[in-house]
């Protein structure tokens, strides 16, 4: 993991990513930004990339902004972290069978990868599903990580059902060795999906919820 991290925060393959993220103060992390939880977790976070002034500011996957401490205090109240804030590398947060981690690695300007930046990073993320061997659920946080966790499927011979990304879906993933995974999707836990009412807390702790109990039905995931 030493290895994957060093060559991730290392990358410049996307020249416009690597032009955008070291356009930030001097105190900002300005590097690709590895990912966060336990290398042996059953349950694995995609999120879009990481956020501006969030973890391209602190160097921690979902840290340092609203959206952190939304994810954060979803993760608290199912029992998947010590505590429900996220706000730098050093605040005391534990993940507890969780890990956190990106479709993208570098913040892109307005939060929009392109087409050839999400398929760089698609490298980093296929390496990570590999590594994940205990991984039983992964929660895509909208179309984009959707999209990309499942174009990674498919690359190392996963079976995946065509289901179109929306809030709440719920797919069954067949390994090549026949054993089964899932596939949640949820809407991105950004202040503007929270602060409309798109997405709410409780939705949101009902879809960590759902992974803590597919997690725990051991006759539905083997």
């Amino acid at each position: 993991m030493e290895n994957f991290i060093s060559r991730l925060i290392s990358c410049n393959k996307c020249p416009r990513l690597t032009q955008y993220r070291n356009s930030f103060p001097d105190n900002y992390w300005k590097k690709p930004v590895p990912p966060n939880g336990e290398i042996n977790a059953e349950i694995v976070i995609i999120g879009l990339a990481p956020a501006a002034n969030g973890g391209n500011r602190t160097g921690r996957m979902f840290t340092g902004d609203e959206s952190s401490n939304n994810l954060t205090n979803a993760l608290y109240a199912v029992g998947f972290a010590n505590q429900p804030f996220s706000i730098s590398k050093d605040d005391g947060l534990k993940l507890f069978r969780v890990y956190i981690t990106s479709a993208v690695k570098c913040a892109p300007p307005q939060n929009k990868p392109n087409k050839d930046e999400i398929i760089n990073c698609s490298t980093f993320l296929e390496e990570e599903v590999k590594i994940l061997e205990n991984a039983k659920v992964y929660i895509a946080f909208g179309k984009v990580a959707w999209d990309s966790i499942i174009y990674v499927f498919k690359k190392i011979g996963y079976s995946v059902p065509n289901v179109k990304f929306y809030h709440g879906a719920l797919v069954k993933v067949t390994k090549p060795d026949m054993s089964i995974i899932w596939l949640i999707g949820s809407y991105h836990p950004s202040p503007r999906n929270m602060k409309t009412g798109r997405l709410t807390m409780n939705m949101l702790v009902e879809i960590f919820s759902t992974a803590k109990k597919l997690v725990s039905n051991k006759e539905r995931i083997t």
